[in-house]
């Protein structure tokens, strides 16, 4: 049987989990899970035959290696910062090595003893990087392949929650890592519009008055993504006089995240000492009153909602940082509720002229939604790639050796393709 070996069994990781598990008999796997939590692993399992759990330290090399040298391919949904551990063993035991994360620097400086091992690396095989690099390949491809030239293209993508599971103030839940829903943004955004490059600081990214309209939902809010600028050559669309990345939000999260950030809430040094307090407590230390009577009627929805008043829930008592603090907050106010659905938003805004010279225009949309709070939307958008292309890689269709993300052929169409039959595919609008 071909060995499978999964670094970590978080919450993104239910789907993939389970792809594995359901289709163990007829591909003939058997998945072993390493979490720091034996018992998450294992429920993760559940009773199948196909699986098995283990946990050690991922800083324990000897373990490690143990685990990889068993493993015909290694997929690492580890933090990312994590990534590199594994990485090292793979090298050593010449293994492939999936993530869904974006490609770190010290992964890139391996790339030549890559291809020397004849191994591949696939990284940004998720949802976000991942599908958005896959679909928008395949939209390029075929305009270059007709002809056609892109001259402006805007990605937006989001995890958001679900209309039917949204009542809350900020018209948001967690579907996914809580402290990096804190500190996204905090890279700053590198992007090109109107051929002028833009940078900003993260202080200036949440701007309420960046929009796009989504068939189905309306208005979405958005903010730049990292550096865009990067993959516009990856894209091969240097044509472009636009090239944006973003990140989708509700209009009203935008807008009070913004302030968050203005209160200095997102800081990672600052500390704040916890002694018997509760949420109500902490905040009257980080907000002043003359603040909150001064601010707009959303935004105190928003701070009460976030437990301004609420001074029956004590924290955790311990010296932490600001980001820390919302960190809680996020988790106690905005998780998921067993029956609640998260929903995934994905939307490429394309300007081509054709090779006639007409100037054309494409939509492409795609909106999942999740089952319930384990088997979400971000969950089935970051695990299935990740599942389907470690198959294809198992089975020879995927061939290739090296460091890649998911932006050629040999990758994304028959990913795509597969997706499209687990009900993740797009919707185009052409004029």
């Amino acid at each position: 049987m071909k060995q499978i070996l999964l670094f970590g069994a978080g919450k993104s990781a239910t789907v993939l989990i389970n792809y594995f598990i359901n289709n163990a008999a007829k591909e003939e796997w058997m998945l072993t899970i390493v979490d720091a939590s034996y018992d998450l692993a294992l429920s993760k399992i559940g009773n199948s035959v196909y699986g098995k759990a283990i946990s050690f330290d991922i800083n324990d090399t000897d373990a490690r290696n143990n685990a990889v040298m068993n493993a015909d391919i290694v997929i690492s949904m580890l933090p990312a910062a994590l990534h590199y551990h594994v990485a090292t063993s793979c090298l050593q035991y010449k293994k492939h090595l999936l993530t869904a994360s974006y490609v770190d620097e010290a992964i890139k400086k391996e790339e030549a003893r890559l291809k020397e091992s004849g191994i591949l690396f696939l990284c940004e095989m998720g949802l976000d990087p991942g599908i958005d690099h896959m679909s928008a390949m395949q939209l390029i491809d075929d305009i270059h392949a007709e002809g056609g030239s892109v001259q402006f293209f805007k990605s937006h993508c989001g995890g958001l929650v679900a209309p039917e599971s949204d009542n809350n103030p900020w018209h948001y839940k967690i579907s996914w890592n809580p402290r990096n829903v804190v500190l996204a943004g905090k890279a700053g955004a590198h992007y090109l519009e109107n051929e002028k490059e833009v940078k900003l600081a993260y202080d200036k990214l949440f701007n309420p008055d960046n929009v796009v309209d989504v068939t189905g939902l309306g208005k979405l809010g958005w903010y730049a993504n990292r550096d865009s600028l990067s993959y516009g050559s990856l894209y091969g669309i240097k044509s472009a006089h636009t090239f944006i990345r973003t990140t989708l939000r509700y209009p009203d999260f935008i807008s009070g995240w913004k302030e968050i950030i203005e209160l200095g809430l997102t800081d990672e040094k600052e500390t704040i000492t916890i002694n018997k307090e509760t949420i109500a407590d902490i905040w009257q230390k980080l907000v002043p009153a003359e603040y909150f009577n001064n601010a707009p009627t959303l935004l105190k929805k928003q701070l009460e909602y976030f437990g301004l008043d609420d001074s029956k829930t004590f924290l955790p008592d311990g010296t932490y940082t600001r980001v820390d603090f919302m960190q809680m907050i996020l988790e106690n106010k905005l998780a998921l509720l067993p029956d609640d659905k998260d929903m995934i938003v994905m939307l490429h805004e394309i300007d081509y002229t054709d090779k006639e010279g007409k100037d054309k225009h494409i939509n492409s949309s795609l909106i999942v939604k999740g089952d319930n709070h384990l088997n979400t939307a971000m969950a089935k958008t970051v695990g299935l790639p990740l599942a389907i292309a470690t198959k294809f890689i198992l089975n020879g269709q995927i061939k290739l050796s090296g460091l890649h993300i998911p932006t050629i052929k040999e990758i994304y169409e028959p990913v795509l393709e597969n997706l499209s039959k687990e009900g993740i595919s797009f919707k185009e609008v052409k004029s």
